[in-house]
């Protein structure tokens, strides 16, 4: 029996698999948003809110009000995350809010004091436990942002790879007509090129 593999990225499956994705960020954001109601937690992350370039202005709801109101934020996008399963529109606007919610708490890893040293030293760059929690909210970034980019109308994809396509065929045109102004030999497709398949790893 042979099993064929694929690159991910390049895989003919369907989108299902991506409710693992979204289900995992709906438990993540209820954790995150319930932990913004208790005192340890508001005391926990007043260092990252008041040296944020980006919500330092919570501030003025005080110690408690700015995790209260980081807590409402985290459950409503975990409720549209939850409704998105079943309401196409909501699972966008709840993933691109998720997608703002990790690009601003990944931005504490460079804002915060002392998390991060850098140097020109053999430890160019060195970061504390606070640094490797902080780091990690790239690859939710990026959950969330995958989730986004799937919940968008297919025929928003096709004009984006119509556009794309025109942008490759007019470089072409382009390089063709440089290569005749020098007199170079220009670029051309060869039909077997085209026919060419993408080698599929065969495991026996």
């Amino acid at each position: 029996m042979k099993m064929h593999f694929n690159v991910a990225e390049r895989g003919a499956g369907s989108y299902r698999s991506l409710a693992i994705l979204r289900w995992i960020m709906v438990l993540i954001f209820v954790a995150f948003g319930i932990q913004k109601f208790t005192p340890q937690s508001a005391h926990g992350i007043v260092l990252y809110i008041s040296n944020s370039p980006f919500v330092s202005w919570l501030s003025i709801f005080g110690v408690r009000g700015e995790a209260y109101f980081l807590g409402v934020i985290e459950l409503s996008i975990a409720v549209l995350l939850a409704a998105g399963s079943v309401i196409p529109v909501l699972s966008a606007i709840g993933s691109l809010m998720g997608a703002g919610t990790f690009a601003i708490t990944w931005s504490f890893f460079f804002t915060t004091p002392d998390v991060v040293k850098w140097s020109f030293s053999t430890d160019p760059i060195a970061w504390n436990l606070t640094g490797e929690f902080l780091f990690k909210d790239i690859v939710l970034l990026c959950v969330c942002v995958v989730l986004f980019l799937a919940s968008l109308p297919r025929d928003e994809w096709r004009i984006a790879g119509s556009i794309a396509s025109a942008l490759h065929r007019r470089a072409l045109r382009d390089s063709d007509q440089t290569c005749q102004a020098v007199g170079a030999r220009p670029y051309v497709r060869s039909p077997e090129r085209d026919n060419r398949k993408s080698p599929t790893q065969v495991v026996s």
